[in-house]
């Protein structure tokens, strides 16, 4: 029975893989970050099945990856939050960049057998121009992209110096009922709901022309245990190849209720980032020839699946039940 440790099992991501993982009889540890009210609503309904650990990526992760001796490690723990990275960029660097540096000197020092996945994403590319694959040349344009940049590249330089197995996945936007409510797709299924019930009246938003590449994150676990798969370490591009905007995000949420958008949306400037990617589209042939992967859910389907949650649901952990 192989044994897996995912850093930042309680979020979105780390709860699907972890349910996949189970699901094919791993043994999965997880790390979650030590605090008084742990967020752990993604996985409760699977806690009693995973061997959890208190863990910040800002400490030396030594100790715990000795103990767990995995064969397997998927780093998905980071401060993930674009618009966020602007207002604490030394935290970032730190989190996303150093911790992701962390994960693979300890898998060096204790673990050199491991297979190690590292959460790559479509900020890489900043305004490089659609589509965007492995081989687009990357200029980040947030704190985030940045500190995601130079985990790529030590993910890189950990596979060639030390014949490490480290695989990067460059995964483009993927959602699910699990999304933070800080992600604009989350943001609008909540936003919808409450204004169908009447609880509130206007949804407040800010760049609607960017264009993004929006798949389902259960989907995307599946891409990650697929190139830890894989003969040899490897980066790989995964997305669906279709680009939507903001707009018509909004537009299906809205028509899933019987809304008019124009009558809820505003305009709010103060959530404009100071620099955005303005168009993302994944071109996956790489995964799709080599891994065999393929998109599933579609993106209108997504979003309504979204709402829909919002609407029935009455609590956090009901959430975690909706694919």
């Amino acid at each position: 029975m192989p044994t897996a440790l995912v850093t930042g099992v309680s979020g979105q991501d780390g709860s699907y893989l972890a349910e996949l993982l189970l699901s094919k009889g791993y043994t999965v540890h997880g790390t979650i970050r030590p605090s008084s009210t742990p967020n752990t609503w993604r996985i409760d309904h699977i806690k009693a099945r995973l061997i959890l650990h208190q863990a910040d990526v800002t400490a030396d992760l030594t100790p715990l990856v000795y103990d767990v001796q995995p064969d397997e490690v998927y780093h998905l723990a980071a401060q993930a939050h674009v618009g966020s990275s602007f207002d604490m960029p030394v935290h970032v660097g730190d989190a996303t960049g150093l911790g992701a540096a962390r994960v693979f000197e300890a898998v060096r020092r204790v673990a050199p057998k491991a297979r190690v996945y590292q959460a790559s994403t479509s900020e890489l590319f900043g305004n490089q121009p659609p589509p965007q694959s492995e081989l687009t040349p990357m200029k980040p344009v947030s704190p985030y992209g940045v500190a995601k940049l130079y985990a790529y590249t030590m993910a890189g330089l950990y596979r060639d110096a030390y014949g490490l197995f480290i695989s990067n996945g460059i995964l483009f936007n993927h959602e699910s009922p699990r999304r933070s409510e800080r992600f604009l797709s989350r943001k609008v299924a909540i936003a919808v709901a409450e204004i169908a019930r009447g609880e509130r009246s206007e949804l407040r938003v800010g760049n609607l022309a960017a264009q993004r590449d929006w798949g389902y994150a259960p989907d995307f676990v599946e891409a990650m245990w697929d190139i830890m798969q894989f003969e040899r370490p490897d980066d790989f591009v995964i997305g669906t190849g279709e680009m939507h905007t903001p707009g018509e995000l909004i537009d299906i949420a809205f028509a899933q209720v019987d809304l008019d958008p124009k009558k809820h949306v505003v305009f709010d400037e103060s959530f404009v980032r100071p620099l955005d990617t303005q168009a993302l589209r994944a071109d996956c042939t790489k995964a799709k020839r080599v891994l065999g992967w393929r998109p599933k859910k579609k993106f209108a389907d997504i979003v309504r699946l979204m709402v829909d949650a919002e609407l029935h649901a009455n609590s956090p952990s009901q959430l975690a039940g909706v694919s």
